[in-house]
């Protein structure tokens, strides 16, 4: 394994002091590192990969310097627009070491929403004309994949991207102010959360669970109440985009009330499907954002959502009502105003303030995503 502190003073050593992207679990050492060495100044947590390539080359506009892009490999399709329209030696060439997660690595067991990234990571690179190198476990060999980096770097002034398999990066963790999160004792835990939403929602209720640990909660939350999986769509990748699938689906069921289970971090991905909510107006469809300030499913890398007004946000974009809760009693009002199905003034929107982390045995779906799919499709239909 690479000491993650030997990995960035050997970058360091090299001019790289400028670090931004959007945290990966198989990252989650080198992030760790980062967030107790790097400075605040130094090291931006980005809301999506796009916005991090964006962010390293406004640095190298005003430094000159060569700045580093973490990602996890599936954040790699959010880049692809400024790596080809922007850094791309075609058009501004801007010099930039990406560093990606390569979670669904060919012949390594992972969760199905990267089985199918992982087989094209290499070629998604391959395509863009970025040249790559799979991070080797050793330090020596680093020294000279790092070599090879910089020096197709001074030639080309074009990025380099830096593959790393699962434990590349020995463990490290950093428990100081810059992964803090306030707790307020009367916060709920994210599961606690969700359990008060499904049992003050209506038996018709379908709900659209963003990706990372609720849609696992919420899936043995079902199990624990014996409710069924018919009614939930887990959407296990695609992270940001849970929102406009509920969106799309409250439009084309204007008789069905829908629930998104939304995240900080997701939300904050791709927060302009907010306003396309607040402008299309769909009267059944609840938003509620659990908000824990923190990419908790990836490390608890710490996100900017408790820094921010989202329910302001959502006033602001169109949503009927808004609202920003952290206690049982708080959510447990609005749910019981809100729970009766078919007459929702909406869009709704909740900010549920929860607290970080979840349980240590927490399960995964038990069902591949196609089932499902089908399984809830079928609720759908057979409903209207």
């Amino acid at each position: 394994m690479i000491n993650p502190g030997f990995f960035y003073d050997l970058l360091f050593t090299h001019g790289v002091e400028f670090f931004t992207g959007v945290p990966d679990s198989l990252l989650k050492s080198f992030c760790a590192w980062l967030a107790g060495n790097a400075g605040q100044e130094n090291h931006i947590i980005a809301v999506n990969e796009g916005a991090s390539v964006a962010l390293a080359s406004g640095y190298y506009l005003a430094t000159g310097k060569i700045p580093l892009v973490y990602m996890q490999n599936s954040g790699i399709g959010n880049a692809v627009n400024p790596l080809l329209s922007l850094a791309d030696g075609d058009v501004y060439c801007i010099p930039l070491i990406l560093l990606a997660g390569w979670r669904g690595e060919p012949g390594v067991k992972d969760e199905p929403q990267h089985l199918k990234q992982g087989k094209v990571t290499c070629a998604l690179f391959e395509a863009m004309g970025i040249p790559y190198q799979v991070l080797s476990n050793d330090e020596d060999e680093v020294r000279k994949q790092l070599e090879e980096c910089f020096a197709h770097i001074k030639n080309t002034n074009t990025p380099f991207a830096l593959i790393a398999r699962k434990d590349t990066f020995a463990p490290y963790t950093f428990g100081g102010a810059a992964n803090a999160v306030v707790v307020d004792e009367l916060m709920m835990s994210r599961e606690e959360t969700i359990e008060e939403i499904i049992r003050l929602s209506s038996p018709d209720e379908v709900f659209i669970s963003t990706t990372g640990m609720a849609s696992r909660e919420l899936y043995e939350l079902r199990e624990k109440y014996n409710m069924g999986h018919d009614r939930d769509f887990l959407t296990v990748g695609s992270m940001g985009h849970a929102s406009s699938l509920a969106l799309a689906l409250a439009e084309q069921k204007p008789e069905l009330p829908v629930t998104c289970i939304d995240g900080d971090g997701a939300a904050l991905m791709h927060l302009g499907s907010m306003a396309a909510i607040g402008v299309r107006k769909p009267a059944n469809l609840r938003h509620i954002v659990l908000n824990n300030g923190a990419h908790d499913s990836v490390g608890g890398q710490p996100t900017i959502a408790r820094y921010i007004d989202l329910s302001g946000i959502a006033r602001c974009t169109g949503y009927a009502r808004s609202y920003s809760v952290k206690t049982p009693e708080e959510l447990r009002l609005l749910l019981g105003e809100n729970s009766e199905s078919g007459k929702r003034d909406g869009p709704l929107f909740i900010e549920v303030q929860v607290r970080k982390g979840s349980r240590s045995d927490l399960g995964r779906p038990r069902t591949c995503p196609q089932e499902n799919k089908e399984v809830f499709m079928r609720f759908i239909s057979e409903k209207i």
